[in-house]
């Protein structure tokens, strides 16, 4: 299979594919939500929570931060992550833009 060719898209297009590949792991929706739930910043015990290996966890805190779904800030020895609230609201517009796409009039099988 060849590589895909970002360039030909839209910006939107691509953007849309990047928040679903991102979310499109259940050890990240699982994150997302606990950091939801507490509505706090979280500073370690996500292992616990999730129940993988930190190393893991921390593969997917560096692409939800990547993404910039969380943000994080180091408190001594630790970095605490929460919900970067205004990436949030704009990955959220994006998403119920393309999904709200009206589909009433499709006249398809």
């Amino acid at each position: 299979m060849g590589l895909i060719k970002t360039e030909k898209f839209t910006n939107q297009q691509n953007e849309i594919a990047l928040i679903a590949k991102v979310i499109g792991h259940p050890a990240r929706v699982a994150i997302l939500q606990h950091l939801f739930k507490i509505n706090a910043c979280v500073c370690g015990d996500l292992v616990d929570e999730i129940g993988l290996a930190q190393s893991t966890i921390s593969q997917h805190l560096k692409e939800l931060k990547h993404m910039g779904l969380i943000k994080g800030s180091v408190e001594g020895t630790s970095v605490c992550y929460c919900i970067d609230t205004e990436n949030w609201s704009k990955m959220k517009q994006i998403m119920t833009q393309f999904l709200d796409q009206d589909v009433s009039n499709n006249t398809c099988c």
